[in-house]
């Protein structure tokens, strides 16, 4: 199950970074995450300095 990403997101781009597999990309409104790309590895939730990513 891919991570999803909250409207709490600030839009800072750690988590997009820290992704081994570029499941992470800039939306309209905040970064999303491709569920089917995503590995569901959590290196994107650890990363995020306000918590805005957490499991589907």
């Amino acid at each position: 199950m891919a991570r999803v990403i909250s409207d709490s997101c600030i839009s800072c781009g750690s988590c997009a970074a820290q992704c081994p597999v570029s499941a992470i990309s800039q939306g309209d409104a905040h970064y999303e995450i491709d569920p089917n790309t995503c590995i569901d590895c959590g290196s994107c939730e650890a990363q995020c300095p306000v918590g805005a990513i957490s499991e589907a």
